[in-house]
């Protein structure tokens, strides 16, 4: 049987005489290996460990000892002060009341806050930013809301001097009230204490100066020169919903502009259809990159009608292609 095998392998195989042994004897060492597990059940006699009554008192013992053991050991969060080590101690939020706008770096580590953010938070205040209301904080890049949750009852805010300069507003409204029904009686008070200071009237931010922009609550000179800056790289705002896009402009300041900031004259447009690479790369809402494929597109294909036209440029999307729309000339 064994030489029909061999001479079966070697004529469908073409192989030789030597080869198709070889192969047979492989094919049996790999059945022989796959039936040893088989074979074993069967020859060996199965025989249960015997564990000796002293045995196992002894184990049973050390099984308490163990137990009695680890009860006596205090959880991390019952150790002892003193007995924590300062990594412990340091890994350990400690809540207590704080003022946003003048804790410390390791203040707001001590709160819970990761280190990165901590001093993102202290960048953000040294460029002009501050937190007038508790739910300013969550405009910091990246700040869990869910710790603003655990933070939020022992935020408190100091007094803003707006609040100082409305009380004297109203101190100067009464003086100057008083000052009125006492020149009625004949009283004759000081001339400047019949003056009120004007009031804000609201203007066109497309051609207002820093000017304008300081005398409104919660901006600077930083800040007003930023939004000028950032104006005249758009061209002119088109929408008060931009207003949120300019940086380091908290909630007191946006509630300004949106107040007294007006839309009122049209932005400088780009004309689309003659405008190079770099003109278009100027603008904040297009890469570099995508300006390029624009004017390859209208090389390619004439010139743009509309905003539509630009909707078979793949690297531009619906959104990019709404916002830049209102600043271009077709």
């Amino acid at each position: 049987m064994f030489n029909r095998l061999q001479a079966l392998i070697r004529d469908y195989f073409g192989f030789s005489h030597k080869e198709a042994r070889g192969t047979l004897v492989l094919i049996s060492l790999t059945l022989l290996c796959l039936l040893i597990p088989f074979l074993y059940r069967f020859v060996a006699d199965p025989k249960s460990v015997d564990t000796s009554v002293a045995d196992q008192r002894k184990l049973d013992s050390l099984v308490s000892l163990m137990q009695a053991e680890e009860a006596r050991q205090p959880k991390f969060g019952a150790r002892p002060e003193n007995e924590k080590t300062t990594a412990e101690r340091f890994s350990e939020p400690k809540l207590f009341a704080f003022d946003p706008n003048t804790v410390s770096v390791a203040g707001w580590q001590q709160l819970g806050l990761p280190r990165w953010l901590a001093e993102r938070i202290d960048k953000y205040r040294s460029k002009g930013g501050q937190f007038r209301k508790k739910e300013d904080l969550l405009r910091i890049y990246d700040f869990p809301p869910d710790l603003y949750d655990q933070l939020e009852p022992y935020i408190t805010l100091a007094e803003q001097p707006a609040t100082k300069k409305y009380a004297d507003s109203r101190t100067t409204d009464k003086q100057v009230s008083a000052g009125k029904s006492y020149a009625t009686d004949g009283y004759k008070g000081n001339s400047h204490a019949s003056f009120a200071k004007p009031a804000l009237q609201p203007f066109d931010i497309n051609t207002a100066d820093t000017t304008q922009l300081i005398a409104l609550k919660g901006i600077g000179s930083k800040l007003a020169g930023r939004i000028i800056k950032f104006r005249d790289a758009l061209g002119g705002f088109v929408a008060t919903d931009q207003f949120r896009d300019i940086y380091g402009l908290d909630s007191l300041a946006l509630e300004e502009l949106q107040k007294f900031a007006k839309i009122q004259s049209a932005p400088r447009r780009i004309a689309i259809n003659t405008a190079s690479a770099e003109e278009l790369d100027r603008h904040p809402f297009l890469s570099r990159r995508q300006a390029e494929v624009i004017v390859r597109y209208r090389e390619q294909h004439g010139a743009y009608s509309s905003a539509e036209s630009l909707k078979p440029i793949r690297i531009l999307d619906a959104k990019t292609i709404e916002k830049i729309g209102p600043y271009l000339e077709f």
